[in-house]
Order: C-alpha cells, then sequence, then structure tokens
C-alpha cells in the first residue's frame, strides 16, 4: 500500500490498448502456456516467476520465503522477478497483453478487477483460507472466483509526530472523541507555533475520499461497481481541504503536490515537516526510521466525535494473485498457500505485507513483534470493534481514480477551480473510468 503515497501510475488505458494483443495471443497461450520460458528446468524442476514490488528490506525476505519453500518443495523453483511501485503496473500489463506474465502476481486490490475481469488471474480454489477472517476472504472473491489471497490487513491512519507536537507546545489529542473542527484547530495551531513545519499535509487518495464517503454512510464505489458518492459530496470534502490550506493547517498548493507522488522517506510525513499525515499501518516503522522519530499511529477524526463514526475499515495490504495462463497452477497455489499459511513466512515478513491475515499466523508473528512494528499491531487490533464494514472490491478503472482526485484538488488549492467546478469535473472523469 503504500508503496509510495501519490504513485498515479495507472493500467487501464494500457490494458485497453493491449486488448487485442492478449485476444490475438489466446489460442496460443492455450497451446503453449503462459509464465513465460521459464516453465521447466534442465533438471525437471518446475519453474515459477514471482513478480513483486518493494524496498530493499522487502526484496530481501522475500528471497528468504522462496529459499524456505523451495527447501520443503524440491521439485519447484521460484524465479523472483522484484523492482519497485513505479513502473511495476506498466511492466506487468505488457507482459500479460504479450501471454508473458509472471505465475505468481503481487496483486494490490485497487488492480484486481481491471486484471481478474480480462480473465488474466487464476481461480485460487484450494488455497486453504480457513483461518482467514471472512471479510479478508472477500476482499479478492469477484464473480470469477478467489482471484488473490490477502497477504495482510492495514488500515488508513494519521501518522503522527509528537516532536513536532512538543515543539509547538500541542497536546496530543484524544483519537477516540476528536472531531474535524478539532483537526483543524489543531492543525492550524501546530502551523503557527513551530518553526517551518505544518499542522499536516494533504490527504492520501482515494483513502481520504473513501473514509469521508464512509463517515457519511456511502462508499466511493458501491456493491454495484458504480460510483456510490454525488456531487456535493465531492464538493464537500474539495471545500474540506481547501479550509484547511486557507487555515494554514496544510503546507500551500505547490508543496502538497510535491507531496503527492514521493515514498515514505520524501515525503513530509516522513522528514519530519509535516506533524500528520495519512498513512497506512504497516508504513509506521518505514516512516518512523525516515522521521527519526516515533510516530504515533491516530485514528481518523470525525464528524461526531465516536470513533465507531470515524470510516476505518481492515483494508487487504496486498494480495497474491496468479497467472491465468500459467502452465503449472497447482504450483502456483502451492507456494502462495506456503506464503500466507507458514510460520515460517509470516515470521520472515512479519508485518512488511501488512498483519498476517492467517490469524494462528498473526499471533506467533505479534509475539515477536517488538518497537513501531508492535505499536502498529497493537492498533489494528484496538479499532477492531470500531470498524464499519468492508469496502466493496474496487471496480474495473479504479486505478485512475486517484490521478482524477489528486488532480481536481490542485485545481482548487491552486485556485483555478471552485470545489463545485471541480467536484463536477471530477464526478464525470470518475464514472467515466469506472464506466
Amino acid at each position: 500500500m503504500h508503496h509510495a503515497k501519490g504513485q498515479r501510475r495507472t493500467i487501464g488505458r494500457r490494458l485497453a490498448q493491449t486488448a487485442a494483443i492478449a485476444a490475438a495471443s489466446a489460442m496460443a497461450l492455450t497451446a503453449c502456456g503462459g509464465g513465460g520460458e521459464a516453465d521447466s528446468g534442465d533438471d525437471g524442476k518446475v519453474e515459477l516467476r514471482f513478480s513483486w514490488w518493494g524496498a530493499d528490506a522487502r526484496h530481501q525476505s522475500t528471497l528468504e520465503i522462496i529459499d524456505a519453500f523451495e527447501a520443503e518443495n524440491p521439485g519447484i523453483e521460484i524465479k523472483p522477478e522484484y523492482g519497485d511501485w513505479g513502473g511495476y503496473w506498466d511492466k506487468l500489463a505488457t507482459q500479460v497483453a504479450s501471454g508473458d506474465a509472471p505465475d505468481i502476481i503481487q496483486m494490490d486490490d485497487k488492480y484486481l478487477r481491471e486484471y481478474g475481469d480480462r480473465g488474466a488471474l487464476l481461480d485460487l480454489e484450494g488455497v486453504d483460507v480457513s483461518q482467514f477472517d471472512e471479510g479478508t476472504i472477500e476482499n479478492g472473491t469477484t464473480d470469477d472466483g478467489l482471484l488473490g489471497i490477502t497477504t495482510g490487513i492495514n488500515a488508513m491512519v494519521l501518522m503522527t509526530n509528537p516532536e513536532i507536537f512538543e515543539e509547538a507546545g500541542v497536546e496530543l489529542p484524544d483519537d477516540e472523541t476528536w472531531t474535524w473542527d478539532d483537526y483543524a484547530e489543531i492543525t492550524k495551531e501546530i502551523t503557527e507555533n513551530s518553526d517551518g513545519k505544518y499542522g499536516a499535509t494533504g490527504p492520501n487518495e482515494p483513502a481520504g475520499l473513501q473514509i469521508w464517503a464512509r463517515q457519511a454512510g456511502k462508499h466511493l464505489i458501491g456493491d454495484d461497481g458504480a460510483l456510490g458518492v454525488d456531487e456535493s459530496d465531492i464538493e464537500d470534502y474539495f471545500q474540506h481541504h481547501l479550509d484547511l490550506v486557507e487555515n494554514g493547517s496544510y503546507p500551500g498548493a505547490s508543496i502538497i503536490a510535491e507531496d503527492q507522488s514521493p515514498g515514505p522517506d520524501q515525503s513530509l510525513t516522513g522528514t519530519g515537516v509535516a506533524a500528520m499525515g495519512m498513512w497506512w499501518t504497516n508504513q509506521l516503522t518505514a516512516l518512523s526510521g525516515s522521521a527519526g522519530v516515533d510516530l504515533v499511529p491516530l485514528r481518523m477524526p470525525s464528524h461526531t466525535g465516536d470513533s465507531s463514526d470515524s470510516g476505518l475499515w481492515y483494508k487487504s495490504s496486498m494480495l497474491m494473485s496468479g497467472y491465468s495462463q500459467s502452465e503449472h497452477p497447482e504450483e502456483v497455489k502451492a507456494f502462495i498457500d506456503f506464503f500466507v499459511n507458514s510460520q515460517e513466512a509470516g515470521e520472515l515478513n512479519l508485518t512488511d505485507r501488512g498483519l498476517p491475515s492467517n490469524g494462528d499466523v498473526r499471533e506467533s508473528v505479534v509475539a515477536q513483534l517488538e518497537g513501531q512494528d508492535a505499536v502498529s499491531a497493537e492498533f489494528i487490533a484496538d479499532i477492531e470493534d470500531e470498524l464499519g464494514a468492508a469496502e466493496p472490491i474496487p471496480a474495473m478503472g479504479f486505478s485512475e481514480l486517484q490521478d482524477i482526485i489528486y488532480r481536481y484538488e490542485l485545481e482548487v488549492f491552486f485556485g483555478r477551480q471552485s470545489p463545485a467546478d471541480a467536484a463536477k469535473a471530477a464526478r464525470s472523469e470518475m464514472e467515466n473510468a469506472i464506466g
């Protein structure tokens, strides 16, 4: 998740452009299988390609998980393909269109339908999900089957820098009772009372708008796959953030624009410039390391001052999927089963891919956590009885919404459009994106 905070790369158009290529290659795929050329080695082993994104620490732990799996399954060899978030989806779209996708794919929920509805993902029926919460299973289930296995869960929170609060002479809020008005007052006071620091930075999209919708009893995307918010909802949301810019709670528009795209270490939160920023819980350790201070995760403010109205939910931090054209679907399932259900894999992943979805593995991992990893896990447990329903699986085209929302927020922040005009245009574009 949060891979880069505001990474706005989308695959919808690329997949649309290459749909003809994919269709034309379907017969060839049926004949020769997918998963590229590395299907079987000279030594007779089944070879599977596995692609993922992440930072160096994730790459190292994942390679160790691969080693552990191969030790238990000497007839299978996993070929790793990994890099950072930027470029991952463009590359995967091209691979799928040409019939050369990896057998095992680290998947993000915003792209699940874009690939699943085009028949690119394997039904993972048979992978053991008996120790998973029902909502966690639903996160990867479409009408075509279980297309993604959630590796772990996280929640969107305000990562808070206690040193900036102390410097500004402001107390940390009671996040079980605070409101948006409290948030505006606190962040304004921090900006005014600190040297070159800001009370908060701009929202993390599309989660920010999702939470705003949830606090109004709606979903950004409903169960029917249609947009669940109207122009007035979006206008209120844009006005809310414009007020925070004008209030001094946020930095100016040009600084917010720069902070829409960097990863944790380059962000205003990670560089210790903003007292609060929206991030996923599994990023607490990385952000704290970058900022040089133990950040504190806080619940989102609400309109009512009741934390059960804060609109939070357990999100899939990421999922594991299989390529539908793989020549070795059973081996793909075996690896994914090991990845999400084995204690060994869980203890190597820890919370990097979210708090483990498997309840037994989660207990084992939590018992070993220290420092900010433990804080993140404790927060996830604390909010469980306050959560609303899980978000519906994102609709086809959902990956384009982040760019649309960010773009129109900047139009408002720079004063080029009114919140009402921006809301009308943004809603129209969002409707077109999800078709």
